[in-house]
């Protein structure tokens, strides 16, 4: 596990250098290799949109939902890349699954409780 560790952080160096393409093909290579490694899957969901690679993106999001479906984050980073490329009811179920997870609280735009000074300090 430590190979694809320096792996990871060899994809993160060429991405911290402007080369975003070589950190693709470097995480590419690692899902190749270990089908189940979250952060590449996380990491390749950002990069894929940035690049404008509408079904990469969303697929690997959908893995990293799929490898730990009972993670917030996974989930908001699914909704968050749907919305960006234009998958809107996609982004939205995703996010509606987020908040269940992180304990089902109201979402933007929810109704908020009156403001008063009891609750001043």
């Amino acid at each position: 596990m430590s190979e694809i560790i320096e792996r990871y952080d060899r994809a993160m160096a060429l991405k911290e250098g402007g080369d975003l393409e070589s950190a693709v093909e470097e995480l590419n290579g690692i899902v190749a290799d270990e089908p189940d490694h979250v952060l590449s899957h996380s990491a390749l969901a950002v990069f894929q949109e940035k690049l404008g690679r509408v079904e990469d993106a969303v697929a690997h999001a959908q893995r990293v939902t799929e490898l730990d479906p009972e993670d917030p984050f996974a989930w908001t980073q699914l909704a968050v890349i749907c919305q960006r490329c234009g998958r809107g009811e996609q982004g939205d179920q995703a996010m509606a699954r987020a908040r269940s997870l992180a304990g089902g609280g109201p979402g933007p735009g929810a109704a908020q409780p009156p403001s008063d000074d009891s609750f001043a300090v």
